[in-house]
């Protein structure tokens, strides 16, 4: 069978003046009674092609000039070096058939003038349409960078020894707060969606030692951020013999991983939506400060932000905090009072935790939050019974440090979050083929 070829591979050079068949959908059109233009689309990018009716035949000709916007098609003909086309290739036409045709009482709706009125972020027309949408150049870039992410992530950890483990989404108790569970009913009895891995990969981690995941949480948070979404996936890891420093290392590691990836595998995309390379290897070459949490409220506070010790960052104080940084800075050491029962006090200060959070620049805020976990048996049921903590959902957690309990940490990034943030985009929305936040469950 002979081998599909891409537009990608013609504007790559590959195929200059040979007779080529390129399947494709019609991306815009122009021309006269004569001769047609059509940029065709397809995954790997668009190409001219040119058809001429004394060359066609009439019936084609028609039939290409009729082809709407979105119309698939299959092209034959010979690939032209040419400078003023889009990629420096055109397509001559010699034959053409339509596949899949658009009925013209009902074109295509995402037009140039709706994507102008988005500015560059996502009206509720295009918001409405995300199955169309999907189709733009800007959603295409968007979904390849995203799929290069979830790529670097699986590497950093494969190549580290750390095994892939899955966790269930229906769970029993919280991990980050009750008022942030969606309940759903469970055959007459009430369960949650869970809101992260972490638990279910504590009692894995006597056994496997290394494990990671990459897996959909789910919180509800009536939050209209630029960065929180209902559903949203995210990487976790969780390392036995380990404590909160080893943890902040792999931290480091996968984002740097995951920018580098993007320059050696993205950069034609990142720079098709404005993005500043440089910025990007700034992320990925460069070391990752650390600064305790008592150093950043003195430096909020000392910039005029109202916050009191014990509060935690919410959104508009990490966007305050990170707006000068060049690089993710790590903010660790959080006061007990603000963290929940699962992160180990420290033995040295036990007002404080051994937690940290990943900052990142440019106003994004938190993409990775993480720490050593409480544990002992003794500190882990102290730790529930100052929080007022219901023990039984937890008692499979307890059990996990009745058994040979050893230090052990880990963290969860949220993937889209940094997939925003490395893209340089307006909207967390814009990086995820179909978004939920607290309005929106269609398309």
């Amino acid at each position: 069978m002979q081998k599909d070829i891409f537009i990608g591979d013609v504007q790559s050079g590959g195929h200059d003046g040979q007779r080529i068949e390129l399947k494709g959908w019609v991306n815009r059109a122009r021309g006269s009674n004569k001769i047609w233009f059509i940029v065709l689309r397809d995954s790997t990018g668009r190409i001219q092609c040119v058809a001429k009716r004394e060359d066609i035949g009439d019936e084609s000709f028609e039939a290409l000039k009729g082809a709407l916007i979105e119309t698939s098609v299959v092209i034959s003909g010979t690939v032209n070096v040419d400078e003023r086309s889009e990629g420096g290739h055109e397509l001559i036409i010699d034959s053409a058939t339509i596949i899949g045709p658009v009925n013209p009482d009902n074109p295509f709706p995402i037009t140039e003038s709706a994507m102008a009125n988005a500015d560059g972020g996502e009206t509720e027309f295009l918001l409405d349409n995300r199955h169309l949408y999907l189709r733009t150049a800007r959603m295409t870039h968007m979904l390849k960078i995203r799929s290069s992410v979830f790529g670097a992530i699986h590497n950093y950890f494969r190549d580290r020894d750390f095994t892939e483990y899955q966790a269930p989404n229906f769970v029993a108790g919280a991990v980050e707060g009750g008022s942030t569970l969606f309940e759903v009913p469970y055959f007459g009895r009430k369960a949650y969606l869970t809101q992260s891995w972490q638990l279910y990969a504590e009692a894995a981690m006597p056994a496997l030692e290394r494990l990671y995941t990459i897996a959909p949480s789910f919180r509800a948070e009536k939050s209209r951020t630029r960065r929180h979404l209902t559903e949203f996936w995210h990487a976790e890891m969780e390392i036995a013999w380990a404590g909160n420093d080893d943890v902040m290392v792999h931290g480091e590691g996968v984002v740097r991983h995951i920018a580098r990836t993007l320059l050696d595998e993205r950069s034609d995309e990142l720079e098709s939506l404005g993005r500043d390379l440089d910025l990007v290897a700034n992320y990925a070459d460069n070391p990752y400060p650390r600064m305790r949490y008592d150093e950043a409220v003195e430096t909020l506070q000392g910039m005029g932000v109202k916050i009191e010790w014990g509060q935690d960052l919410d959104y508009s104080k990490e966007k305050v905090l990170t707006q000068d940084f060049d690089v993710p800075h790590f903010l660790t050491h959080y006061p007990r009072i603000a963290k929940p029962f699962y992160h180990r006090p420290d033995p040295d200060d036990p007002k404080y935790v051994l937690c940290h959070d990943l900052l990142a620049p440019e106003g994004y805020g938190e993409i990775i939050g993480g720490g050593e976990r409480t544990w002992s048996e003794q500190e882990i049921l102290e730790r529930i019974e100052e929080e007022g903590t219901p023990r039984e959902p937890y008692e499979f957690y307890i059990d996990v440090r009745k058994y040979g309990g050893v230090p052990h940490g880990g963290f969860g990034l949220g993937v889209d979050r940094v997939c925003s943030w490395l893209a340089g985009a307006e909207h967390i929305r814009e990086v995820i083929p179909f978004p939920r936040d607290s309005r929106r469950v269609t398309p």
